[in-house]
């Protein structure tokens, strides 16, 4: 697997479209720091670190519905291992005018767009969900 970002990000578009209430995916930190913001933001209820059915580790996120509606309507891959978008802290992009977040790669962690402006600093642009 060459971009494991978009293979989680795939998994949850995927279980949302066919209504089911969990996803796995195999476990990394990254994708655990991913969706700590996803959560935080309020897209998903929440994640939970087990042992996958091979043995190996993974992570079980519990999806989020509004009144039977995927709360996620739209999550994209920004920055490809075959094209890396970073932005400073000026250029980093509002999804659909602050509606939906950035989810930013920095020097100080993986954050949303709004808290990497507020603590002044730019980084990879990994996705965007709406």
């Amino acid at each position: 697997m060459n971009d494991p970002i978009a293979d989680m990000l795939t998994r949850i578009r995927n279980s949302q479209l066919r209504g089911k209430s969990t996803v796995m995916t195999p476990a990394s930190k990254l994708r655990a720091w991913v969706l700590d913001v996803l959560a935080d933001e309020g897209y998903i209820r929440g994640y939970e670190k087990v042992t996958g059915a091979d043995g190996h580790p993974a992570i079980e996120i519990s999806l989020k519905y509004y009144e039977g509606i995927p709360v996620i309507r739209e999550i994209k891959r920004v920055s490809k291992p075959g094209r890396r978008v970073y932005m400073g802290v000026s250029d980093i992009p509002q999804v659909r005018q602050g509606l939906g977040v950035s989810i930013v790669s920095t020097p100080k962690g993986v954050m949303s767009d709004a808290n990497a402006r507020a603590a002044n600093v730019g980084g990879e642009v990994l996705c965007t969900v709406f």
